[in-house]
C-alpha cells in the first residue's frame, strides 16, 4: 500500500479548479475515493488513471506535396 491519498482540496489544486470540481467527480463516482470516517481521500493513482484516462494527443498531420488546386 503505497499509494498517497489526497485531500479534495489537493486534487482541486492539482487540477487547477474549485473543490466543487473534484466533489462532483465523487458523486458521480466517476473517479475512485476512499471514506475514511467522514473525510473522502482519493488514492494518487486514482488521480492519475484520471487525468491519463481524459487526455487528448494531438492530431499528427499529414503534409502532401504539392498544392491543391482550386476547382
Amino acid at each position: 500500500m503505497t499509494d498517497r491519498y489526497l485531500s479534495v482540496g489537493q486534487v482541486a489544486e492539482l487540477l487547477g479548479t474549485t473543490a466543487r470540481f473534484p466533489r462532483r467527480l465523487i458523486e458521480e463516482r466517476r473517479i475512485r475515493y476512499v471514506k475514511v470516517g467522514r473525510h473522502v481521500r482519493i488514492p494518487e493513482s486514482a488521480f492519475e488513471e484520471y487525468i491519463q484516462a481524459r487526455t487528448v494527443e494531438p492530431i499528427r498531420v499529414r503534409h502532401r506535396t504539392g498544392l491543391r488546386r482550386a476547382a
